[in-house]
């Protein structure tokens, strides 16, 4: 196996690890780099996809204890019955809008054109709501009620089109409808479990022809790669969120689509 081919996919986890979580969007990235490291056809699409799994596992391992805490009372406690509702809730506007318009958005939107436009859209959409945030009136996952669950949900379905970033229409969307920054960043991490491993599902079981046995390794490496990342940005996330606002990753935002509109264009 070329080093080469394993270096792209040393650095697509990387960045699948780093910034699946943070409102900046990975699909986004992980377009441009693609394109960057001429790793961009189908093979290389469904890769992208697949790698998602190393970072979903990262937020498992995380809240791990949350995750066993819920599984083992969900019978006998009303908190975790209740988020559990809450994330399959939240979990339908996307699934059923995701499935409606998947191969038209793959077909027309996955290009760097447009992930720019969306970044510097959504970089501007995040300083607008940062100035216009009410006041917080729900401090943790387990108070949330099942409109807010909601209203998560379809704030979700932004995230369909390439660039706006699934953390970052959740979290703003979540701070928007009354929830703290660091219970709109959790349910963030919670959601993604069920929206990214139904997404990652759908894209193997339409695209699997492609993969092969000689493709283990570079998998591998992706995998593995987005998982330390991502787990370590989890971390740094939730640290950051109990003492910032979410400005910074606005200006990056435009910032980068700048640049990539410029490179791509001129």
């Amino acid at each position: 196996m070329e080093i080469l081919i394993l270096f792209k996919a040393f650095i697509l986890g990387l960045v699948e690890g780093a910034t699946e979580f943070i409102p900046v969007s990975s699909t986004g990235h992980l377009i441009i780099a693609g394109d960057l490291l001429n790793f961009n056809d189908e093979r290389g699409k469904v890769f992208e996809i697949v790698i998602q799994l190393g970072a979903i596992l990262a937020v498992c391992w995380q809240y791990r204890e949350k995750f066993s805490h819920v599984l083992f009372n969900l019978t006998k406690e009303q908190a975790s019955q209740r988020l559990v509702v809450n994330l399959l809730i939240a979990f339908m506007p996307a699934a059923v809008f995701g499935l409606a318009f998947h191969h038209a958005i793959k077909e027309y939107l996955f290009s760097p054109i447009t992930v720019a436009i969306a970044l510097i859209t959504g970089g501007i959409a995040i300083l607008f709501i940062e100035k216009r945030l009410p006041v917080a009136d729900t401090q943790s996952v387990d108070d949330m009620d099942w409109k807010h669950a909601l209203k998560v949900g379809f704030a979700q379905c932004l995230a369909l089109f390439p660039g706006v970033s699934r953390s970052g229409a959740t979290i703003m969307g979540g701070l928007l409808f009354g929830l703290s920054r660091k219970t709109a960043t959790e349910f963030s991490f919670f959601l993604a479990v069920p929206i990214m491993v139904a997404a990652t599902i759908l894209d193997v079981y339409k695209s699997g022809g492609l993969l092969s046995k000689d493709d283990i390794g570079i998998f591998a490496v992706g995998f593995i790669t987005a998982f330390v990342s991502a787990l370590i940005a989890i971390r740094v996330l939730i640290r950051y969120v109990a003492q910032h606002d979410f400005k910074a990753f606005a200006w990056y935002r435009i910032a980068f689509g700048i640049v990539v509109l410029a490179y791509y264009l001129y």
